[in-house]
């Protein structure tokens, strides 16, 4: 934290070929920020842009050195620190590791002092600090003083307007709106709130506002996505980004959740404002040119599966916005190399995962399986069971082969075979963090939210998505349905706790293996877990920040 508080900020600048799943054109050599270099060309600007794209995806400078100090590098990787903090407390993990915190992630009893909640903390402030750096070096350029690039006699180097900096300064406000929105959904509304307009120097940050529940960091993130959804702002329109990069239809999608959560952001229900997120998701879904991956191209895999696999930037139709994943120049011990190796383990086989071996970690809870087996020969539903020496029951947490394994995440490619050939230990397989039969699915609850019902429109996109899935369909739908249904299409993305949330399940009425510590669950916890509490470093570090009630 002495990177926000001291304002040593890291104005480490990444090659962008460590992101050449899409940025494969561009060969910058990255900047040493041990030197008190000039950042003026827009070879410079593009290069840190890159690196704040590359702070979700990769774990530091050079893909496995870590940018936070004092943490193990591996274990606070942006995905995987923000995937366990979603997924561990909730119906659909279970984790099997003693390490220090995990064991209180998924049994929901952590503290100020978890190494897990830290880490997030720290990942998501890292990312913001970064993020007002570029935007503060920014507000200093004359765009009109900045030389046109030109390619050069390879081609190897793309024209570039001078117009395109003020597209890039509207990349980083998004990227920063996401992860305040993280910091938001986790924390709440006291985290520290530092943009660039504050100074340089030694100071300490206040929060965004004196409750846990407030407008104040909601507002900031909501007028930030609705200019950048704006007619004026500069941010590209809808699908008209490289892959990877945010566009419209990724700030569209992001403020759409902002609306759609705004009850438990705020503390209380506003008017017009599920009104404003259906509005904006229907932009999205209309205007977007958006369509469900429904075709594989071979016969090895459905259309679904087809979406979590090496080649998955195949399936870009249903993408609103994707983090890149590359096994030649990201290896790091978090994304999609945790995700599918932390999920195989005992006799599972891990060469069908397209990798060599698992950790033997996250398994999934017979609340899910049940859930997940409930529409029919669902292609969703993709387990290791009894004949891979899993069973769904779960007595011990620390026993991995104690609970079905799940094989949604792959690193083959729909054909079968690995992407780059790698040695098996890390992945190409790209997260999906927005597409679109989530969006679908928010519009029925949009529409149950304020009218009651689901609209006509609404329920051709839900069976619409129940038929790819090859699932048994619904006459009618309610929000015990969405709920369930998100769960189906939706597990191990990311969404669940945030889902739960939203329903009013997760600490009520609602109960799943280990939840509370006891083996067969707790089913109602006390509402004050529905956040995360303030780190107690932070707290140490700054005597502006008061804790989160009941911690």
């Amino acid at each position: 934290m002495k990177v926000i508080y001291k304002s040593i900020y890291i104005v480490a600048l990444f090659s962008a070929t460590l992101l050449t799943s899409c940025l494969n054109r561009l060969d910058l050599d990255p900047i040493d920020p041990n030197e008190d270099t000039n950042i003026s060309t827009p070879e410079d600007y593009f290069a840190y842009l890159t690196k704040l794209y590359a702070g979700l995806s990769n774990t530091g400078q050079n893909g496995g050195d870590g940018d936070l100090g004092g943490a193990d590098p591996g274990a606070t990787q942006y995905w995987r620190v923000f995937w366990n903090a979603q997924e561990f407390p909730t119906d659909e993990v279970v984790n099997s590791w003693t390490d220090e915190g995990a064991p209180d992630m998924s049994y929901m009893t952590w503290s100020a002092n978890n190494p897990f909640v830290l880490g997030m903390y720290n990942r998501i402030y890292y990312q913001i600090s970064a993020t007002n750096e570029f935007l503060r070096k920014s507000a200093d350029l004359k765009l009109e003083d900045l030389p046109d690039w030109k390619e050069d006699e390879n081609g190897d180097k793309p024209v570039y307007a001078t117009e395109e900096q003020e597209q890039w300064i509207a990349e980083a406000r998004y990227l920063r709106a996401y992860s305040y929105w993280h910091a938001l959904d986790f924390f709440g509304n006291k985290v520290p709130f530092v943009t660039e307009e504050d100074p340089i120097g030694s100071f300490m940050p206040m929060p965004a506002g004196t409750d846990e529940r407030g407008p104040e960091l909601f507002n900031y993130v909501m007028e930030e996505l609705e200019y950048l959804v704006s007619a004026e702002s500069k941010l590209p329109a809808i699908r008209q980004a490289w892959l990877g990069r945010a566009d419209k239809g990724a700030a569209l999608m992001l403020l759409s959740k902002l609306y759609l959560n705004h009850e438990v952001y705020l503390g209380n229900k506003v008017a017009g404002y599920y009104e404003k997120g259906r509005e904006h998701l229907s932009r999205l879904i209309n205007e977007g040119g958006y369509s469900l991956y429904t075709q594989a191209e071979t016969e090895n895999y459905s259309a679904y599966q087809s979406l979590f696999m090496a080649d998955n930037e195949k399936t870009a139709s249903e993408v609103i916005f994707m983090i890149m994943s590359d096994s030649r120049s990201m290896r790091h011990w978090g994304g999609t190399t945790y995700l599918i190796a932390a999920g195989i383990g005992g006799d599972m086989d891990a060469q069908a995962q397209g990798i060599n071996s698992g950790w033997g970690g996250n398994r999934a809870t017979p609340t899910m399986v049940d859930n997940m087996e409930l529409r029919g020969g669902d292609d969703r539903v993709m387990f290791a069971r009894e004949d891979e020496g899993q069973s769904k029951e779960i007595d011990n947490s620390a026993e991995f082969q104690q609970g079905y394994g799940v094989k949604k995440w792959n690193n083959l490619q729909q054909n079968g075979t690995k992407k780059n050939e790698t040695e098996g230990v890390f992945t190409d397989t790209n997260i999906p963090v927005f597409r679109l039969a989530d969006a679908y699915l928010m519009l029925a609850e949009f529409d149950l939210r304020i009218e009651g019902s689901v609209s006509g429109v609404a329920k051709t996109y839900v069976d619409a998505i129940l038929e790819r899935a090859d699932a048994n369909p619904v006459s009618s739908i309610n929000l015990d349905f969405i709920l369930d249904e998100r769960g189906r299409e939706l597990y191990w993305e990311g969404h669940r706790r945030t889902d739960l949330i939203r329903f009013g399940k997760y600490t009520k009425d609602m109960n799943w293996s280990f939840k509370g510590g006891s083996p067969s669950g707790v089913p109602n916890l006390s509402d004050h877990l529905e956040l995360y509490p303030i780190p107690a470093a932070d707290l140490g570090a700054n005597t502006n920040l008061s804790q989160n009630a009941g911690y």
